[in-house]
């Protein structure tokens, strides 16, 4: 007996040969390279050398501290700026167009801008600040080593700040007006409304911005190799660029793969405890 085959089969047939080609088979080719080893023997050496790995504790520290900061950032600016142009009565297209060219850029473009930007010697921002009047000697930005973390902070910040913009701007633009003009008329503070109707219906756009920037700066890496190749030492060092180092510069494909499993178990383990946080009953 012949088996049918569903008559949209062949409609949805490309479509899922392009997803496992490109996504089931190197997911299914990364676990078996990650549980085993030079040899080809089944091991789980590689997920247990992770314990003892004080270059990977290093780099998940700092990941941790470059997505803590750069999103807190972000997301005051990109708030408090979506509330300013969303006030605006005029020319609030033209702003928010202004706001958005930094987005537009590709990040290695911006990093590349922003080198030249940090250069110690001919770097547009020492040169500012001595036409000021100050010593800049001792601002290396991206060559010190309390400054280098700061310094990539802040180009992506310059950078992402729009986009977190736009999603909390469209949000606004959501929001229906009669809560709000109730709210006035009850004599409702302009921080009363927005703490207890604006901010709540405000959510799931904020839910949105916050995951979807958390789980793009984890993986951060562009930025960080073009601006400071994880240096000075391991100072700007994240999980990311050691994955790839690992398996690009040292060959040692299978301890990359597993390190790049453990990124992916904590950012999903991080998106389902922020969702869990911001959902409302």
């Amino acid at each position: 007996m012949k088996t049918r085959v569903p008559a949209g089969f062949a409609w949805v047939a490309p479509s899922i040969a392009v997803l496992l080609a490109l996504s089931i088979y190197p997911l299914i080719f990364a676990v078996k390279v990650a549980l085993t080893d030079a040899s080809g023997a089944a091991t789980f050496a590689n997920f247990a050398r992770l314990a003892h790995d004080r270059v990977f504790a290093t780099a998940a520290v700092q990941t941790v501290l470059f997505t803590a900061a750069a999103l807190a950032v972000e997301f005051a600016l990109g708030l408090a700026l979506a509330l300013l142009v969303d006030s605006l009565a005029r020319a609030r297209s033209l702003f928010r167009a202004a706001i958005l060219v930094p987005m537009l850029l590709p990040p290695v473009v911006a990093a590349v801008a922003w080198r030249l930007i940090y250069n110690p010697q001919f770097g547009v921002l020492n040169g500012t600040l001595r036409r000021m009047g100050l010593n800049t000697a001792a601002l290396t930005w991206t060559d010190g080593d309390s400054s280098a973390l700061l310094s990539v902070i802040l180009v992506d910040v310059w950078e992402w700040t729009p986009f977190i913009f736009l999603l909390l701007s469209a949000g606004l633009q959501a929001i229906p007006q009669e809560p709000l003009e109730a709210a006035r008329i009850d004599g409702a503070s302009g921080w009363q409304s927005f703490r207890d109707i604006t901010l709540p219906l405000l959510k799931p756009a904020i839910v949105l911005a916050l995951l979807l920037r958390a789980m793009d700066l984890v993986r951060i890496f562009d930025q960080i190799f073009i601006l400071t190749q994880g240096g000075p030492g391991t100072a700007t060092e994240t999980v990311s660029l050691y994955i790839y180092r690992t398996a690009f510069r040292f060959s040692n494909f299978g301890y990359a793969a597993a390190m790049s499993f453990v990124l992916l178990v904590a950012t999903v383990m991080f998106s389902r405890s922020l969702m869990k946080a911001m959902k409302t009953r």
